[in-house]
């Protein structure tokens, strides 16, 4: 298989994770007779400072396409002015809208070696294998938004918005997945205080009762999906949600591993290519140090593999080797606990390079 995949690596950490992701992904191409090909391109802040916006034409003309789009991370404190008329992260919402990539895949499961690490007690966490479905370019943060007035008279909005179509789709690929796992699919919503949420709720219902009527549905009100987000994760198997709703759960669940530093995301639409990032932020306070953890983006990888390319047996050989990376004891410095020894980002890539194989 030959395979074109275009590099983001984007602000802060973002290049160095990037790229022990890059020597994860080549290696396993080697191992298993692929070919692949990479051409980097600038999104966010840097693409700010050279281009002054922060998705060029020539990075979305490149990343149309490509089979998978590889992203580290965008934003920094020099770009943080919230008056500023560009920002970074308007180029990730650009990207996302412009091609389609409507679903948020974020996989919450602790790694058993890493319980300890974990800010919650092993007997809540033990067992916790959570798939989240965000929709991703609908709701709050692409409806109508603006400001009237000035001085005690100001005035914000921001529009939530959904179609029937909208909510149907997501819903839809999130019930195909739970088919596949465990047969569990929860819906999240705020439908006893928003109209948004009430359509929300009927269209799912319908999808479920009409075409999955084999999975076991449940419906859970934001609010109390927060609170048994932590006390019994392990209880759930996929959820599905809006675009708002799903920011908040994913980051809250992503403390259940222990860092941010460990969790993947795939961005997936249909057609076209799936971007593939790390959860956490540009961390630009340890940029340039060795100090980051790539595991989230060589992770990451491994959802491009399977979910882009369609090569299940290398996307399983790559989650084995950080497996077998962590069950050794390696740790970078978000995971190692007081009095551990830590090692750097490039070591940490390096032992996953070295423990891949394609048996």
């Amino acid at each position: 298989m030959k395979s074109s995949i275009v590099v983001l690596p984007g602000d802060g950490i973002g290049p160095e994770v990037v790229t022990e992701a890059q020597a994860v992904l080549s290696r396993t191409a080697e191992l298993f007779g692929h070919e692949i090909s990479y051409e980097s391109f600038p999104i966010g802040g840097c693409a700010i400072d050279e281009f002054g916006e922060a998705l060029p034409g020539e990075t979305l003309s490149a990343c149309r396409s490509a089979d998978a789009i590889l992203l580290g991370a965008v934003g920094g404190p020099r770009w943080d002015d919230p008056q500023a008329k560009v920002r970074p992260e308007q180029g990730l919402l650009k990207l996302r809208k412009e091609l389609g990539l409507f679903a948020n895949l974020r996989p919450i499961k602790p790694h058993p070696a890493l319980l300890e690490s974990s800010p919650l007690k092993r007997e809540y966490i033990e067992g916790t294998d959570v798939l989240f479905f965000r929709e991703l370019t609908g709701g709050i943060y692409f409806g109508e938004s603006g400001v009237t007035g000035a001085g005690a008279d100001e005035t914000a909005h921001n529009v939530m918005i959904y179609s029937a179509g909208e909510v149907e789709r997501i819903v839809r690929m999130a019930a195909e997945a739970a088919r596949n796992r465990r047969g569990k699919l929860t819906s999240v919503d705020k439908a006893n205080v928003l109209e948004v949420s009430r359509l929300w709720r009927r269209v799912a219902e319908r999808v479920v009762r009409e075409e999955f009527s084999d999975l076991e549905y449940e419906v859970v009100l934001v609010d109390a999906m927060a609170m048994h987000l932590i006390s019994r994760p392990s209880t759930f198997d996929v959820v599905v949600t809006g675009n708002m709703f799903g920011d908040i759960l994913t980051d809250e669940g992503s403390m259940l591993p222990g860092s941010l530093g460990l969790l993947p995301s795939a961005s997936l639409g249909d057609p076209g290519p799936g971007l593939y990032e790390p959860i956490h932020g540009s961390a630009p306070d340890i940029a340039g140090q060795d100090a980051a953890n790539p595991l989230a983006t060589i992770l990451a990888g491994a959802m491009l593999l399977r979910h882009s390319l369609g090569l299940e047996r290398e996307a399983t050989a790559v989650e084995q080797a950080v497996a077998e990376v962590l069950d050794a004891g390696h740790r970078t410095r978000d995971l190692a606990r007081q009095g551990e020894d830590s090692i750097g980002t490039r070591e940490m890539g390096r032992l996953v390079v070295d423990a891949l194989t394609a048996d």
